[in-house]
């Protein structure tokens, strides 16, 4: 009897999530917890954290699931990671559903970043005007440069005070399209943009809209997280649920 925990937070996620719930699989939906307000989903849900690697294997032994679907941020490295080793240990079965990263193309002008850090570094020592497009997570290592002001999008209004002395904050929820992103780093008269490599057409608007307004993208590339078979679609997904060996 198969019986699917799915790690979520991406709009993948939430794609399978709706497969899942029309054909009728036994499947429970996974948040984080970080962000207020998080989408709807057509499974049964559960928010927060299991307690790491340990206490996600205790979770899928006594919940019975037989396959993990880790559809979780391509930056969510520790879950990923806790994922690897809970599924290891309780003897599950596991698939990460990951978009591909995105790629330079022509009329791009691309900094690669290998971590926060070297974003940071990459910045400018003379005041600029920033679109701090990688969420909430990490805004403390950018204060070394608080020459610059930052124009941040979040999903929800900060609980507590930034640690950026000169921040502008957009609540927003994506998708976004490229000229309405265009549009707000015209009107916030952006100079440069940082982003982590997500990947997806969805959060994408922002790197057209640097193209088009010839801006530098400081790209932050993926974190490391342990060997697992890696899949791009639900499609993909649904057939490794169904395969007897999978």
């Amino acid at each position: 009897m198969t019986r699917i925990l799915l790690l979520g937070g991406t709009t993948e996620a939430s794609q399978l999530a709706k497969t899942l719930a029309e054909t009728g699989a036994d499947a429970v939906f996974s948040y984080a917890g970080r962000t207020a307000n998080p989408v709807s989903q057509p499974l049964p849900t559960r928010v927060g954290g299991f307690g790491g690697a340990d206490g996600l294997a205790a979770y899928l032994k006594s919940e019975n699931i037989t396959h993990v679907v880790d559809a979780t941020h391509p930056f969510a490295a520790q879950m990923s990671t806790n994922a690897v080793h809970a599924c290891e240990a309780a003897g599950v079965k596991l698939c990460a559903l990951e978009r591909p990263a995105w790629q330079a193309g022509e009329g791009d002008t691309w900094v690669h970043a290998g971590t926060i850090d070297e974003a940071v570094n990459a910045l400018p020592d003379a005041a600029a005007r920033v679109f701090l497009a990688i969420g909430k997570q990490n805004l403390t290592q950018f204060a070394v440069k608080p020459q610059h002001h930052y124009l941040l999008r979040l999903v929800d209004a900060p609980e507590t005070n930034l640690p950026l002395p000169h921040t502008t904050v957009e609540i927003a929820r994506g998708p976004f399209d490229a000229a309405g992103d265009t549009a707000l780093m015209q009107r916030h008269g952006i100079t440069d943009v940082v982003a982590k490599n997500s990947g997806g057409a969805g959060a994408a608007a922002k790197l057209t809209a640097a193209r088009t307004l010839g801006l530098p993208v400081i790209m932050i590339g993926r974190p490391q997280v342990p060997k697992r078979p890696i899949l791009s679609s639900v499609a993909e997904v649904m057939a490794w649920l169904s395969h007897p060996s999978a």
